[in-house]
């Protein structure tokens, strides 16, 4: 089961309608102010997750009246972030992938626990990924193989995620490595790029943020 999760950060209205629309089959999650974006474009998510704080009472009241709609409803006031919440609930429908938009925005707060979340799907072995219409985000723990013309953008961009990523090889990038330790708090994988057709990323221990990047 393909998951979309539609978060309350930033959204580009073109890019969800065009994802939900080459992805008819897909199971959408809609979190607190993400439910008012799909509402924009007359889109009926399947799953809703939230205080709805922020969400309008003439949205929040046709929604709670349709019966195709599963509410997780819950207070203000929790340890856990509606994302968090959200990809948790996805990782439960036995998920098979994950994408999740609005991830991203004004709150940086948000957007850097977003990002560390993944993890949870990374430990579930689900394809996970935050998009905008810039940045592709997700993790990886393992060697992991890029196609120069299916990434997301020119660059990418490797940042640790855990203490020393170790092991690290890259193959195909225009500014290679060879079983390099790459220690949290280092930019040297930043803004790297793809040379060959097929680029390889190795590594032996850590995790990895890895950024496909366009302008």
């Amino acid at each position: 089961m393909d998951i979309l999760i539609v978060s309350g950060g930033d959204i580009n209205f073109t890019l969800l309608k065009e994802y939900v629309s080459n992805h008819p089959d897909i199971t959408i999650i809609a979190v607190d102010k993400g439910v008012e974006a799909l509402f924009s474009l007359n889109i009926l998510p399947n799953h809703i997750v939230g205080d709805l704080d922020s969400v309008s009472p003439s949205i929040k009241e046709k929604y709670t009246n349709n019966t195709n709609v599963v509410f997780h409803k819950y207070k203000p006031e929790k340890d856990y972030t509606d994302t968090d919440i959200a990809i948790k609930l996805a990782i439960k429908l036995n998920a098979t992938s994950i994408t999740i938009l609005g991830a991203l925005g004004k709150r940086m707060d948000h957007a850097l626990a977003n990002i560390h979340i993944l993890n949870y799907a990374l430990k579930a072995n689900i394809p996970c990924k935050i998009v905008d219409e810039h940045n592709k985000i997700y993790l990886i723990n393992k060697t992991t193989i890029l196609k120069k013309l299916e990434v997301y953008g020119k660059y990418i961009s490797l940042i640790p995620l855990t203490s020393t990523v170790s092991g690290l090889s890259l193959n195909g990038f225009k500014y290679p490595l060879s079983n390099y330790t790459l220690k949290y708090g280092k930019s040297l994988g930043v803004s790297n790029e793809i040379i060959e057709d097929v680029a390889t990323i190795e590594l032996k221990k850590g995790i990895l943020i890895v950024i496909e990047s366009k302008d």
